[in-house]
């Protein structure tokens, strides 16, 4: 992802959230993510539970089960991350 882009989200996130949340918290939390991850149940539970607890907002167990089945659904890899980050940025 472009460094700008990054920025551009992270801003935007804390913005909406009404959060502060670090850059380096989330360089930190992405390092430990690999495709693996993605498809992964358990781990994908483990990833959104970090993301929710970094940002401090509660993530209901639906939106939990929604987002593991789109992501496993989509073959979702890293290498496709921004195309999501963008889509979501226009909600």
């Amino acid at each position: 992802m472009a460094k700008d882009f990054s920025k551009d989200i992270l801003s935007s996130i804390n913005k909406k959230t009404g959060k502060t949340i670090s850059e380096s918290s989330v360089k930190k939390l992405a390092s430990g993510v690999t495709s693996e991850t993605m498809q992964d149940e358990a781990e994908l539970r483990k990833l959104i539970k970090q993301v929710s607890e970094m940002a401090k907002v509660k993530v209901a167990e639906s939106t939990v089960n929604d987002i593991v089945k789109a992501v496993k659904a989509s073959g979702m890899s890293s290498s496709n991350m921004e195309t999501l980050m963008k889509m979501m940025m226009k909600k």
